[in-house]
């Protein structure tokens, strides 16, 4: 008489089992997001890194620098301008970029151009964000008096409240 029971493992075993198939999943998680996000990951360069130690062809990068004065150049089409960025060394970038400028950009300021680097050397933006210096004042508020623009400044606020 065969009275083999089917194998059956303890509460205590089973709870074991289950976390570390949880903890495989996790790890397998994670892995995965990682090897996503890397391929999605926007390094920052300034000019001078850009020249000496390039980012891959194609790969979604941005750079940082100042708009060179005198560098500014509307294309045919008129809605592609070619530029060039600076830093603080002697190195400069051209910037090819198609679409709306921001307001705040000018030559002599700050930029932040999000794109890629092309095999001709020029860097293809798909976005560009202006900076501004200290001394930057809003539409609403240029031609205001200080005592103004603190009321005006007052009204706003108290509306939130």
């Amino acid at each position: 008489m065969n009275t083999a029971r089917p194998s059956r493992l303890k509460p205590k075993h089973q709870r074991l089992v289950l976390a570390l198939i949880a903890l495989a999943v996790l790890i397998a998680a994670g892995l995965l997001a990682a090897y996503a996000l890397r391929s999605q990951a926007s390094y920052f360069y300034l000019p001078e890194q850009m020249r000496d130690d390039p980012p891959e062809i194609g790969q979604a990068v941005r750079l940082g620098g100042m708009v060179e004065e005198g560098s500014l150049h509307t294309m045919a089409d008129g809605v592609t301008v070619a530029f060039t960025v600076t830093g603080r060394e002697a190195s400069a970038i051209p910037v090819r970029f198609t679409g709306i400028l921001p307001d705040l950009f000018v030559e002599g300021s700050g930029v932040v151009a999000e794109g890629r680097l092309e095999p001709d050397g020029v860097f293809v933006a798909d976005n560009l964000l202006a900076k501004h210096d200290e001394n930057y004042v809003p539409r609403e508020l240029e031609g205001m008096s200080e005592h103004q623009a603190a009321e005006m400044a007052e009204e706003t606020t108290v509306g939130l409240q």
